[in-house]
């Protein structure tokens, strides 16, 4: 059976229409990029943009050209700390979902 919508498609619907999966995704994103799980954590973070404000609208908040945007979420991308975080407060400022960071005991 065909798919009949591209997965960056099916992504944006869901984001925009479910508040909830949005800042799930975001979560998500943040999280593996603080595990140390950076390759995911960009490409979960470029469908967020891509499902939320997109990288023009960010290009503009982030004075950063949107392919220099576009290339530090791709798969050889490396953004500056600096970069990644003007990114995140820029979407955080943007699509309403704030993010907060616990600190938490595992157990041993």
């Amino acid at each position: 059976m065909a798919l009949t919508r591209s997965f960056k498609e099916t992504v944006q619907a869901r984001a925009t229409n479910d508040a909830a999966f949005r800042q799930a995704l975001f979560q998500e994103a943040v999280q593996l990029l603080l595990a140390g799980e950076i390759g995911a954590g960009r490409s979960i973070l470029r469908d967020y943009i891509n499902a939320t404000i997109g990288f023009e609208a960010l290009a503009e908040i982030t004075q950063t050209p949107p392919k220099s945007l576009m290339r530090m979420f791709g798969p050889n991308g490396n953004p500056t700390v600096t970069n990644l975080f003007a990114v995140i407060n820029a979407l955080q400022n943007r699509t309403g979902v704030h993010l907060e960071v616990r600190a938490v005991t595992e157990a041993a």
